[in-house]
């Protein structure tokens, strides 16, 4: 194919299947809608008008979701679409709704403005009048006063969504990474605009920057490993070039002979994507960053990034190194131990809630990977299964402490939780229905998916695993039931929090929590069901 004036190629045009795109085009395109709302609206507009778009465009895109699903684009219409780069499949239909769902719960508690008390008639949300001004300096608190919002919140929490529901499709390395670039970027602004506790905010922002930058850096370098011994970086056909099927290249000749490129760049990856998950040993921004960021950023951060690092690592080790299965499964068992055993010990000894749930959150990642580690589609579904219960349960417990509140703010030291079940026994026994979640408690969604993981597990032939976190899950139990007891069986402070009456948004999210918490523990079949139809990647 020539140009019309010369011999010179042309290019071709590459193939882009808008349709199948769509949910991420939908996010993509609202978040763009968003940040020209924030660039042209008059002030007093930008609230409601950002509210709404965010809204719609989840919605939308998640309906996107649910008319390639029926089309069947999930199973026998499974394929690669943007020329070989993404993949829809289903796991990648399935964490993609599930991101959406918690998104959406996510805007539902940014949006909550009845919490604090007004200043001058105007109401206030979590995040800062003025990220730019200097905490506790009198240009934020003139800003505060003139009733500025800082409403890009919304846009930037687009962006985020965009770039996680790409990151459990890409089906390949650099595509990976965009979108690992594309929603880490976001957060970490996100994480720095807290009204209150400015600093422990920006200091959590700086944390999370800090370390996340590494975390890519290692990802980066994997890849390029990775790129050198396989001469690809398309999962397939590493794949191939590690179980030997690729055609033979004198290139590949060179590089196959020595495996050190191979399980240096796989181990790079790893780092990369078990930073994100908050696996240990890679854990540690992650009780300073939940405990600074605010807290609807937090409870978002716990559910979807979780989501979507698992279903880049499940694809990962799938679909590109199942046939280095040997090499990477020891290890693999190694940080899940590790991880189940210093989540649940260090959880014990904590004495605010939010770091609680941050050590809770790093347990909870170590259950999860029991699952990635069956190495089967058993394995497969329970993951996505307990992906799905464990993002509603998260978003909901974050909800709750948003409303438990002082003078200061949120007030989030346990002793100030002390008695909440005399105060306001309803929102005591929906945070305790959380927290008996957590803990697997049968009846509730956090036993359903722990059972399927450690089942799953135990016929992949990790039975010691299972022991493991079977008693990890006991620690673990033991300071949740500390909480509830507290809660309970203590007597109030006499100057001890308020719990605020919240507006329609964060009753929503809370409501939506625990009916998905019952739901998924009492009728469970129908979406384990769907999680094993889901549970094929294509290749």
């Amino acid at each position: 194919m020539e140009a019309a004036g010369g011999n010179t190629p042309s290019i071709p045009a590459p193939q882009i299947e808008y349709g199948q795109l769509s949910p991420m085009l939908i996010v993509f395109g609202t978040a763009v809608a968003g940040i020209l709302a924030e660039a042209f609206l008059p002030r007093r507009w930008r609230y409601a008008t950002q509210v709404t778009l965010a809204l719609g465009g989840l919605a939308a895109a998640f309906v996107a979701v649910l008319v390639l699903a029926t089309q069947g684009y999930g199973t026998t219409k499974s394929g690669l679409l943007a020329m070989g780069s993404v993949a829809l499949d289903g796991p990648a239909l399935f964490l993609q709704g599930v991101i959406l769902l918690a998104a959406v719960l996510a805007v539902l508690l940014y949006a909550e403005r009845r919490l604090d008390p007004k200043v001058d008639g105007v109401p206030l949300d979590a995040f800062t009048a003025q990220g730019s001004a200097t905490p506790g300096g009198e240009q934020e608190k003139q800003a505060t006063r003139a009733g500025f919002a800082a409403t890009e919140v919304y846009p930037l929490t687009l962006f985020a969504v965009g770039g996680m529901l790409l990151f459990p499709a890409a089906n390949d390395l650099l595509t990976m990474f965009v979108a690992l670039e594309v929603f880490s970027l976001p957060l970490y602004l996100l994480c720095a605009l807290a009204r209150r506790r400015r600093l422990l905010s920006q200091e959590a922002a700086v944390k999370y920057f800090l370390l996340g930058s590494f975390a890519s850096a290692f990802f980066l370098f994997g890849s390029a490993l990775l790129y050198g011994y396989a001469g690809s970086f398309r999962l397939p056909e590493i794949a191939d070039v590690i179980s030997g099927v690729a055609p033979a290249t004198p290139a590949l000749a060179t590089t196959t002979q020595n495996d050190a490129l191979l399980l240096i760049g796989l181990a790079m990856l790893a780092v990369g994507l078990l930073f994100k998950v908050g696996a240990v040993p890679f854990h540690a921004w992650t009780p300073d960053v939940y405990q600074g960021a605010p807290t609807p950023v937090t409870g978002f951060m716990a559910a979807a990034t979780k989501v979507a690092a698992f279903g880049a690592l499940l694809r990962l080790f799938y679909v590109a190194f199942p046939g280095l299965r040997w090499d990477w499964r020891p290890v693999m068992w190694g940080v899940a131990i590790l991880t189940m055993v210093v989540g649940a010990i260090l959880a014990v000894t904590q004495q605010d809630v939010k770091r609680l749930l941050a050590y809770s959150s790093i347990a909870h990642a170590g259950f999860i990977l029991t699952g990635v580690i069956a190495t089967n589609r058993q394995g497969l579904s329970a993951v996505l299964f307990y992906l799905l219960a464990y993002s509603f349960v998260t978003l909901g417990a974050f909800a709750v402490v948003t409303l438990v509140r002082d003078s200061k703010g949120e007030a989030t030291h346990l002793s100030s939780w002390a008695g909440l079940g005399r105060r306001s026994p309803l929102l005591a026994a929906v945070f305790a229905l959380f927290l008996l979640s957590f803990a697997g408690i049968p009846l509730t969604s956090g036993f359903t998916g722990k059972f399927a993981v450690f089942q799953a597990a135990a016929a992949g032939g990790a039975t010691p695993l299972v022991i493991v976190g079977v008693l990890s899950s006991a620690v673990a139990a033991f300071f949740y039931i500390r909480v509830i007891v507290l809660m309970f069986f203590s007597d109030p402070q006499p100057n001890g929090p308020a719990v605020a009456i919240p507006s329609a948004f964060t009753a929503t999210a809370i409501s939506l929590g625990v009916i998905v918490t019952l739901g998924l523990g009492l009728l469970p079949q129908y979406f384990l069901d769907l999680a094993s139809k889901a549970a094929l990647f294509v290749r």
